[in-house]
């Protein structure tokens, strides 16, 4: 236990350590900025380098970089040492505010959706006084935000403490209005689960399709998946639990709340899931978590997949976004109390976010879009592509009652016995869970399932806080110019339930019926990403983020361009290495085998045996071959043929054309693995790779 609590934190230049090495002036100065958002003062940005220098140095850092989050998805660094020369032979350590504050990186090489030509190279990375530095790898890595010499956006951290702020000041308004006096802010909050693969490194490096695309692009189905059910919650494996110890120690270091984790329901699965915290704080933590998980695998002889679908026909890997809103106070403005039916506060923000959702179905399921996702999304271990809400029996029930202006009669069976006296009785949650739902109540939080894994949270978040912020705004517009408050509420309430009702989904949301039922309500269905984004610039959406102050026109054009340009790149990748692994090591390898097909198939025929195995697998491979051949050529000329004038063009013609004869190319390949013998087979089978970690 005393070295756990050691650890925690040690590479984090935290509160407590930030308050141990400060002027007390300063201190207080600092974590005003911090907590309220004011502005911080130059001169102190000295103050705070020097101390972060010195205690950095200590750790053994000799480096310090802005450690920001461009819009390729990653993370990025540019690493400076501490050092400052004073004469030909003698040099010192030096950091100063300046440094701390702002940084400089080239904007004409990260993708900015045509916001800064080639030739327009200038932006600054700027220190986010919120997010904690920490020092990993020996360098001191300080959060920023990235923008470029025009003060445009083209990071993800900027929009999403945009974000924050517009719902900070909107829910106050409405916090104000119930004589909540002591708020002085209201902080989103969101925990991420985050669900990977772990195979083993050998076989990993000898799958081109893996290392270049984080998917098998090839492979037949396993003799066993996930049929028995076996995987899911099963004891670790040896090596998957020392990778998990080894992983919490080093998230643990830098201030991560990593905290449960399990076997998933796939062969090889796993995930991981930490303390809720800030969505800010999450959305760094959850970066740093997949750059550690993916670096830790491959000290344990492991590669970890971080795909939203590494294996067709295998569950894929989501990133469960749980979201809610709580105050400086410690009150989570989403918890239902005992009860709900009387928390008129509640009541208010849980209709906020269910006409927020209904009114804005088509930028949650943009937030969430990527080629990668689509492989996963409707798949039975992820939710669909309508966005619907879950909300339980009760508090539908509780729905109906305030709509019809009826008594809310709770159900009283709130504990369970399971018969045996031993184990005693535990309270029932008021609710089930619903494992199909897109975006389910779960409690005191809503968990939005349709983020895939390799996503960063900030996208979706960024979403959830902007169009929560909109509606409340709305509501304390409303209810500010009341003349009877109480009465107000209570009508506001009820006419949002009955105008936005149409969204909540109690149901199973995998079955042909509910698509049917929600295309009757009205609800959107993009089962696509190009679909889906090729509305995030509607008017409705740019009026919202404008009004808001999250994105300018350009920047959200300039968001739509780079999501629309990653996508084509991606199938382009895939489609390259998938030809690439055909025609240089799959072909010939059929070519070898079948030769010895044809020997033995001669020798059988010369003992007068016509009817023989290898005359069998001999023409059946033959016709596959040529499909793979006729399949290849027309994969090729599909890549040739993409347009380059419209990166939507583009997209819609990866989709519908790469995609689908990288399909065509896919099943004979398939095909032929089932029937080649072992040996001769040039890549590691689903079998090896989903079961080979022990």
């Amino acid at each position: 236990m005393s070295k756990i609590k050691e650890m925690f934190g040690s590479m984090v230049f935290n509160d407590s350590v930030m308050k141990e090495r400060l002027p007390h002036a300063d201190y207080k100065a600092l974590k005003s900025t911090i907590q309220s958002g004011r502005e911080l003062d130059p001169d102190i940005a000295d103050v705070v380098a020097n101390a972060m220098k010195d205690w950095a140095i200590e750790k053994g850092a000799t480096h310090f970089t802005h450690w920001f989050q461009p819009m390729s998805g990653v993370t990025a660094e540019k690493h400076d040492a501490f050092i400052t020369p004073v004469s030909a032979s003698e040099v010192i350590m030096e950091f100063s505010g300046k440094e701390l504050i702002k940084g400089e990186a080239d904007a004409s090489s990260f993708p900015s959706g045509g916001l800064r030509a080639t030739f327009e190279a200038r932006g600054y990375t700027a220190w986010d006084p919120t997010s904690y530095a920490f020092i990993k790898d020996g360098t001191l890595c300080i959060p920023t935000a990235y923008c470029s010499f025009t003060g445009q956006v083209l990071d993800k951290k900027t929009p999403l403490l945009r974000s924050m702020q517009a719902i900070n000041a909107q829910a106050l308004r409405i916090l104000r209005l119930f004589g909540e006096t002591n708020v002085q802010r209201v902080i989103p909050t969101a925990g991420p689960e985050q669900e990977y693969f772990l195979i083993d490194q050998p076989l990993y490096a000898r799958r081109p399709d893996l290392r270049f695309t984080g998917r098998t692009l090839l492979g037949a189905r396993p003799v066993k998946g996930q049929e028995m059910d076996d995987q899911y919650f099963g004891a670790l494996k040896s090596r998957v639990s020392n990778f998990m110890r080894d992983l919490d120690e080093e998230l643990w270091k830098l201030g991560v709340f990593a905290r449960t984790e399990h076997n998933e329901a796939a062969p090889a699965q796993h995930e991981l899931a930490p303390v809720y915290t800030d969505v800010n704080t999450a959305s760094d933590h959850n970066q740093l978590t997949m750059e550690l998980m993916q670096k830790l695998a491959r000290k344990h002889g492991l590669a970890c997949l971080l795909h939203e679908k590494p294996f067709a026909g295998v569950n894929g890997s989501g990133k469960h976004n749980n979201w809610s809103l709580g105050t400086d106070t410690g009150k989570n403005l989403l918890s239902p109390g005992k009860n709900p039916s009387q928390n008129v506060l509640f009541l208010l923000f849980l209709v906020a976010v269910i006409r927020a959702v209904d009114e804005h179905q088509d930028l949650l399921r943009i937030s969430i879009s990527s080629a990668g996702n689509d492989h996963r999304l409707g798949g039975n271990e992820a939710p669909p592509a309508i966005v619907s809400m879950f909300v339980g029996d009760d508090l539908e029930v509780i729905l109906d009652a305030i709509v019809n202006k009826a008594d809310f009669n709770p159900d009283e069976g709130s504990y369970m016995d399971v018969g045996i006296d031993t184990i005693p009785k535990f309270r029932r949650d008021s609710t089930d869970r619903n494992r199909t739902s897109p975006f389910a109540f779960t409690g005191n939080k809503f968990e939005f399932r349709m983020p895939g894994s390799s996503l960063s949270i900030a996208e979706p978040n960024i979403v959830l806080n902007t169009i929560v912020a909109d509606v409340l705004s709305d509501f304390a517009d409303e209810l500010e110019k009341a003349e009877s408050f109480d009465y107000a509420v209570m009508h506001l309430i009820r006419k949002t339930i009955r105008e936005h009702r149409r969204i909540v989904f109690n149901g199973n949301n995998y079955t042909e019926e509910w698509v049917q039922e929600a295309e009757r309500r009205g609800l959107l269905n993009f089962t696509n990403a190009v679909d889906a984004l090729t509305h995030f610039t509607d008017e409705k959406n740019i009026r919202l983020f404008e009004r808001h102050g999250i994105y300018t026109a350009a920047e959200l054009r300039s968001r739509q361009e780079i999501m629309l340009e990653e996508y084509s790149k991606e199938i382009h990748i895939e489609a390259l290495t998938m030809l690439d692994m055909v025609r240089r090591e799959i072909l010939p390898a059929l070519s070898g085998f079948t030769r010895k097909l044809g020997e033995g198939a001669q020798a059988k025929k010369a003992l007068g045996v016509e009817d023989c195995y290898e005359m069998w697998a001999l023409k059946k491979l033959s016709g596959l071959m040529t499909q793979m051949v006729y399949g290849a050529e027309a994969l090729n000329e599909a890549l040739d043929g993409a347009p380059m004038d419209s990166r939507l063009r583009r997209a819609v013609y990866s989709r519908d054309e790469i995609l689908t004869r990288m399909c065509a190319l896919r099943e004979p390949v398939d095909a032929a693995e089932l029937i080649v013998g072992a040996k001769d087979w040039p890549y590691p089978t689903y079998s090896e790779l989903l079961f080979s970690v022990m």
